[in-house]
C-alpha cells in the first residue's frame, strides 16, 4: 500500500486456516481483565483477511490491518508476515 489512509486498526494474530484461496482466517488472542474477579482471561477472535500472493502457512504469525470490506466476511488485509511457523 503505498499511502496510508487515516488511523487503520492493526492487530497480531496467528494463521489457523489457509484453505481458501487468497485469504486466510488468523486468530487473534487478548488478555481481559474481568470487572468482578479481577483475574485476566484470555478471549479469541477469528477473522479472514485478504492474502494477494498465498503465501502464508498455518501456523505463521501475521500482521492484519482494516480495510474496506472485501468480501461478506472478509475486512482485514495481511500486511506483513511476522514469523514463519516452524515445520517439524
Amino acid at each position: 500500500m503505498s499511502q496510508e489512509r487515516g488511523n487503520r486498526r492493526t492487530r497480531i494474530g496467528i494463521v489457523v486456516s489457509d484453505k481458501m484461496d487468497k485469504t486466510v482466517v488468523v486468530r487473534v488472542d487478548r488478555m481481559v481483565k474481568h470487572s468482578v474477579y479481577k483475574k485476566y482471561i484470555k478471549r479469541k477472535v477469528n477473522c479472514k483477511a485478504h492474502d494477494e500472493a498465498n503465501s502464508c502457512g498455518v501456523g505463521d504469525k501475521v500482521l492484519i490491518v482494516e480495510t474496506r470490506p472485501l468480501s461478506k466476511d472478509k475486512r482485514w488485509r495481511v500486511r506483513q508476515i511476522l514469523e514463519k511457523a516452524v515445520i517439524a
